[in-house]
């Protein structure tokens, strides 16, 4: 989920990348062998209980009129769809008229149980292919490791392709995004055209695509020319979403695609502090621009088959634990979530999350710089309402900002400490409190404040500062 730069590698710069990365990805590819075949062990009973009652629904994309259409059993189908981590809160993507959800693959889930729920509510599944990109040490000019990698996903598509809530294959994900926007090897969309190739063979029930992020959008001539068997693709996008309808005609994309992540902007997108702090949209800035990026994309294009949301969940941290969830850690809802009920159904909840207007210490503003002295006591305020008029409450943690991020979509990040005792005073039932800067000179820190209306609905946003 990252916007790059795209150049191609010479033969001498590949070859020392290669040699850099291959023990570090053998290491992997046993590891996930292993992982595969046991998880095939124990899901293999079910798997086959299920084909006996079960058939895989088919699936066909047709171009109609100035556009194209997905078809499932027979009927079109438009996905509306959501990103989901495990099967958390999957039931509220069926509940709130979703129809879809992406997951990934992954040796340490049981695959068959996500679908097997996934098809019990009414929703279908993009199923991810663990397809290596080269950030994960995969050699793209070394045969033999395609090679295995190419039986590996034949084993998954048969493993799994008669499952009715199959809809998609996604070859990989961003496979040509590498850390500090080094160059990829165009040997890697070969290698994703045999896969889709092989899925044609193996399982003409359903398409198969894979995932790009945007920028660089040049690649979209590599994949022309080199994935002639991909159904559609897959492009994740963050504030840049109003450009892909024109950047796909620009570079003669002739094939649907679907939306496969989207929502905030991303933290490399927004404005920061004078110190590099990323500033974080709240709740309700947040909401405003779903449903914006929905009604202009991918409602409205006809290239546009539909889309997946990024993120249902509440427990990813990527530069905050805020920023791309879209349920917070007690499972309340953000508005965010009531924008897509609303898109997906046509109908807004009942009851609506508090709206947030502003976040202030002493009265400055995120992008005023804010640079406070240790040790000392200032005073911030929150503005919110509710569109219901319901009694509002609030929870205020101050939480040091992360000195170390993840090279790619926040792996390996945790939230960081939260300082102790910060808050010293609530005034006028929390909306203004007084907080005491910690003692750490030089350090960052974000003051978050949580809004409830005590009804599952939750406001979030935080304010960066620095310590002097």
């Amino acid at each position: 989920m990252a916007t790059y730069a795209r150049i191609k590698r010479t033969d001498e710069v590949r070859a020392q990348r290669a040699k850099k990365m291959k023990n570090k990805y053998m290491e992997f590819q046993k590891a996930a062998l292993i992982g595969f075949l046991i998880l095939m062990a124990a899901c293999t009973k079910g798997q086959k209980q299920g084909q006996d009652t079960e058939a895989a629904i088919p699936v066909t994309i047709q171009q109609v009129d100035d556009g194209f259409q997905l078809y499932r059993n027979g009927e079109p189908y438009f996905i509306k769809g959501a990103r989901i981590l495990g099967n958390k809160y999957m039931d509220k993507v069926a509940e709130y008229g979703g129809n879809s959800i992406r997951i990934g693959y992954s040796q340490n889930e049981n695959v068959m149980e996500v679908l097997d729920e996934a098809h019990s509510r009414g929703l279908t599944v993009m199923f991810g292919l663990p397809f290596k990109a080269e950030r994960e040490g995969f050699d793209y000019d070394d045969p033999e490791t395609v090679g295995e990698q190419q039986g590996l996903m034949k084993e998954i598509v048969n493993t799994y392709k008669a499952h009715p809530a199959i809809l998609l294959w996604a070859i990989g994900n961003e496979l040509d995004h590498i850390p500090g926007n080094e160059d990829y090897n165009l040997k890697m969309w070969d290698a994703v055209n045999e896969v889709a190739k092989m899925i044609h063979e193996e399982d003409s029930a359903h398409p198969a695509m894979t995932v790009i992020g945007t920028g660089g959008m040049e690649k979209l001539k590599d994949l022309i020319e080199r994935c002639p068997d991909l159904d559609l693709l897959g492009v994740n996008s963050y504030a840049d979403i109003g450009k892909i309808p024109e950047w796909l005609r620009q570079y003669s994309w002739d094939r649907p695609y679907s939306v496969t992540e989207w929502g905030v902007s991303g933290h490399w997108e927004v404005p920061k502090t004078k110190w590099g702090v990323a500033i974080e949209e709240s709740s309700t800035e947040k909401a405003s621009i779903y449903h914006e990026k929905y009604s202009n994309v991918i409602a409205s294009d006809p290239w546009c088959i539909g889309s997946y949301v990024f993120l249902w969940t509440s427990n990813r941290q990527e530069t905050t634990h805020t920023w791309y969830n879209m349920f917070h850690d007690d499972g309340t809802e953000k508005g965010t979530v009531e924008v897509m009920q609303y898109v997906w159904s046509g109908a807004w909840p009942d009851n609506k999350s508090p709206r947030l207007d502003s976040l202030t210490i002493e009265g400055m503003f995120a992008k005023d710089n804010i640079a406070l002295e240790p040790k000392g006591i200032y005073s911030a305020t929150v503005i919110a309402h509710d569109p219901d008029h319901d009694i509002l409450e609030y929870e205020w943690e101050l939480v040091q900002e992360n000195k170390e991020f993840g090279a790619y979509a926040g792996q390996g990040e945790t939230k960081p400490q939260v300082a102790e005792g910060a808050i010293k005073d609530r005034i006028d039932n929390g909306q203004t409190v007084k907080f005491e800067v910690p003692d750490a000179s030089g350090d960052n820190y974000r003051l978050f404040v949580y809004v409830y209306d005590g009804k599952g609905k939750v406001a979030v946003a935080n304010i960066p500062f620095h310590v002097n």
